[in-house]
């Protein structure tokens, strides 16, 4: 989640992926909208997720074939970590949400912050600053130009990259990490393509480094006392469950000293799916052990018209503004249908763009009961009855050990940010297999792509790829995991 605290202009902020259009600059790309005039604009049109075309029907995933390409490399699931005594991070992108996460990297002990890295100076001396204000030696900056984040991943003091920056930038990041030998762990979504999901789960499997989707909202601490239930069985046998990304971000996105110009409002030109299924499509994929003896298969997706961001627009922007130049395509909603192999579906839902309090929607349901969040409550036999909802706050002892030992983490997001760190360096120092890997990356980002392909063919179903290539069907652990004894 990355959208809470206000940023600086003209800095990276965080989340996602480059155009393959050599004939722009990535950062002319998010410091215009010149060229955003929906589906059939170049550049920043539909065209900018393929090789530049202009046509939306020369969007590679239109012909992609589902088929599962062979292994170039061995399985990366339950690959653990090499065991170290100190965890040496770099951190690419400082704004918005790297500027907050590197105080949470400095928090967790047996890390050290060695390089920072973002094209805006201010913000990466401001980062190097807080780095020697914790008592570590001065890190390294690199400020060079967009990219200058290769230097950062080629040093030889880096055992882990953390990148930080717009969603156009993710997926070059992260390849170029694990081609410098380095584990490497992104923002949402990881990449908005599938050949560039197929690629990084090639990589990883190839350089034998880790590759893994950030997705704090899995240590939310409603969503580890969930899943902690539902594996010890409180659920019954699991039939449904419900994630969302609902936030009104109207606003912020319209704000310009919020995002680093207008690159993710300009996402809404481009694409009429579900662009950040993460946070909901991840906590729920845990629930039901997807990738871990169960595997999403296919996607139904649908969408309402594209309103929202127009009529903010009209009530709010001034004639001449940049952003009369573009036209929104993005559903306002989309709704998708996650089939899995066990047959149970997962319903997300996607909107930024109309007015609605927040919510995740954090839903799961078995033979035994259910539990919806935003409010929290759960109603399972043969605890309640009388169909009335009971209180949550009664199975706080079902909370997962990392809440346990940390009642009150620091940072934001309900202290879920410092919970996925904490566990992520942990694994790191102890030689463990993460508790997520770039098969889950892979499977959590596909509804991006994929619902796009569904809405335009009417809610035709879309086959998700097995990025784990048969692994699912082995049970292994996850994030509900054991404490570990070190």
């Amino acid at each position: 989640m990355n959208d809470d605290a206000p940023q600086d202009r003209n800095s990276w902020d965080q989340d996602p992926q480059t155009t393959d259009d050599s004939s722009l600059s990535r950062r002319s790309v998010l410091r215009t909208t010149a060229g955003a005039v929906g589906v059939a604009g170049t550049g920043l049109g539909l065209g900018a997720l393929g090789s530049g075309s202009a046509s939306a029907a020369e969007h590679p995933a239109d012909s992609e074939a589902l088929s599962v390409p062979a292994r170039r490399g061995a399985t990366m699931a339950g690959v653990r970590f090499d065991r170290r005594s100190t965890v040496r991070v770099g951190i690419v992108g400082l704004g918005n949400r790297g500027g907050s996460m590197i105080d949470l990297f400095l928090a967790v002990d047996g890390v050290r912050v060695v390089a920072v890295c973002d094209p805006v100076k201010d913000k990466a001396e401001r980062a190097a600053a807080k780095v020697t204000a914790a008592g570590q030696p001065a890190p390294a900056v690199y400020t060079k130009g967009e990219d200058d984040y290769a230097n950062l991943c080629a040093r030889g003091d880096i055992d882990f990259v953390y990148v930080a920056t717009p969603w156009d930038f993710h997926f070059e990041m992260a390849r170029t990490a694990m081609l410098n030998g380095k584990h490497v762990g992104v923002e949402c979504p990881i990449a908005l393509r599938l050949d560039q999901l197929w690629e990084l789960v090639d990589l990883s499997e190839r350089t034998r480094r880790h590759c893994m989707q950030l997705e704090n909202c899995c240590y939310g601490r409603n969503e580890m006392r969930v899943l902690r239930m539902a594996h010890a069985g409180l659920f019954g046998d699991l039939l449904h469950g419900a994630g969302a990304y609902n936030h009104d971000l109207r606003g912020l996105m319209f704000d310009p000293d919020y995002y680093e110009g207008p690159w993710r409002r300009l996402w809404h030109t481009r694409l009429r799916g579900d662009l950040y299924p993460n946070h909901g499509f991840g906590p729920v994929s845990n629930y039901m052990d997807v990738n871990r003896g169960d595997r999403a298969v296919s996607i139904t997706s649908v969408g309402t018209p594209s309103l929202g961001l127009a009529a903010y627009r009209k009530e709010h922007m001034p004639a001449g503004d940049a952003s009369w130049k573009e036209t929104y395509i993005e559903s306002d909603r989309t709704i998708s249908l996650v089939q899995t192999a066990k047959g149970r579906v997962i319903r997300l839902e996607h909107d930024v763009s109309t007015p609605h309090p927040y919510s995740r929607i954090n839903s799961l349901g078995g033979t035994k009961g259910v539990f919806e969040d935003y409010p929290e409550r759960i109603y399972l036999e043969p605890d309640h009855s009388n169909d009335e909802w009971a209180d949550f706050g009664a199975y706080a002892d079902w909370d997962h050990w990392l809440w346990k030992e940390h009642s009150d983490p620091p940072g934001g997001h309900g202290g879920m940010d410092y919970m996925m760190v904490f566990r992520l360096m942990q694994c790191m120092r102890l030689g463990l297999a993460p508790d997520f890997d770039v098969y889950d990356a892979a499977t959590w980002t596909a509804p991006v792509p994929l619902s796009h392909l569904s809405i335009k063919a009417k809610g035709a179903p879309q086959q998700i790829p097995d990025f784990t290539r048969g692994e699912w069907r082995k049970a292994r652990s996850g994030v509900d995991s054991d404490r570990p004894t070190e």
